[in-house]
């Protein structure tokens, strides 16, 4: 649409690049002071799971408020995304949710959290990274993609693809799952700022979907609609920065690069900035079998709690919902699990 409108003298591509990067550094910034994680608000601190809550429900609500409302508006067409499939991929989207609810468990934070963790200093978060984006890229188009073709053929039909396709439409559903996730946010005790810095992301997510399948489409050019997420742009981080002179650079390459930017940023002026490595090879361990459940269970699940969970919540696809589903169930199982491994060893030793 854009570009119908004017000439930016750039490239389709050049300019999906910058609408990556832009997003990634405003996703960044508010990732990195409202400490946006879903994982804190499934296993993390019990004292602050409503609060963290809050902030990612915000940003869920907001998300599914605009890209519907932009959707109605024709801002955002999302009828050929994968998301909106007909046959569903329920074997991969559990399996793959389970494993990376696990993963994100084992390594004390989702991929988003890690990549602002990583900016920020922790060198625990980006070892785990290099480990999930090797794993993914594997699963995709490596050693491991018979795996994910076996899990993934998996599949049944289904009569939706997406719960604006009920009798009500997009505005009814929109509001009736949005509305009480603000509520729940609004009696969480999470700081006002935080809440609204999870709505700063929720836009984000949106103007992902309208920038790249409206506002800067060029049917002459076609490139993926897409929007933010981190499995899929941290491989292809990966393989650019391998054989950059074999590839072009694409949105998620710009939206990973402006997270570590806006993250360090961030970091960097809240004096928050912090070397941090691994205390003990069992540590170490933990986290390396995390970013491996991490990065297979991405490309099953076919995003993380952000590509998944949030930018495809969005879309209100049954396969997103599915997919955040199980991550959350793998989550909370997985913290279950080693709290009462925990309470035992405890009681042994005692």
């Amino acid at each position: 649409m854009l570009l119908e409108l004017y000439d930016f003298g750039l490239e389709v591509r050049t300019l999906h690049i910058l609408l990556g990067a832009a997003l990634g550094v405003v996703f960044g910034v508010a990732a990195q002071v409202s400490r946006f994680c879903l994982r804190r608000a499934v296993a993390g601190d019990p004292a602050e799971r409503k609060s963290a809550a809050g902030v990612w429900l915000t940003a869920l609500a907001v998300a599914i408020l605009t890209v519907q409302g932009l959707s109605l508006a024709g801002f955002v067409v999302m009828s050929d995304h994968r998301w909106l499939a007909d046959d569903l991929p329920l074997a991969a989207l559990i399996l793959g949710g389970l494993a990376f609810g696990a993963g994100m468990v084992l390594t004390r934070g989702c991929a988003s959290r890690l990549t602002v963790l990583g900016a920020s200093g922790n060198l625990r978060a980006l070892t785990v990274l290099i480990v999930f984006a090797i794993t993914a890229h594997a699963m995709l188009k490596g050693v491991l993609s018979p795996i994910r073709k076996a899990i993934g053929s998996f599949s049944v039909p289904t009569p939706i693809t997406s719960l604006v396709e009920l009798p009500g439409g997009a505005a009814l559903w929109a509001a009736l799952i949005a509305l009480p996730l603000l509520a729940f946010a609004a009696r969480s005790g999470a700081r006002r700022g935080d809440l609204l810095l999870g709505g700063l992301i929720g836009l984000v997510a949106a103007a992902g979907w309208a920038g790249t399948s409206v506002l800067l489409m060029d049917e002459f050019d076609p490139l993926p609609t897409q929007s933010i997420a981190f499995t899929l742009p941290w491989t292809e981080t990966l393989f650019w920065t391998i054989a950059s002179t074999a590839i072009p650079a694409s949105f998620g390459n710009g939206f990973v690069g402006g997270v570590l930017t806006g993250a360090f940023a961030s970091a960097l002026l809240r004096g928050e900035l912090q070397l941090q490595t691994f205390e003990s090879s069992a540590q170490t361990l933990r986290y390396g079998a995390g970013g491996l459940l991490m990065g297979a269970g991405g490309v099953l699940a076919g995003g993380c709690t952000v590509g998944a969970g949030l930018a495809g919540g969005a879309s209100l696809s049954v396969a997103a919902l599915v997919a955040l589903g199980a991550i959350l169930a793998g989550a909370a199982g997985t913290s279950a699990a080693l709290s009462q491994t925990s309470f035992r060893g405890a009681r042994a030793s005692a």
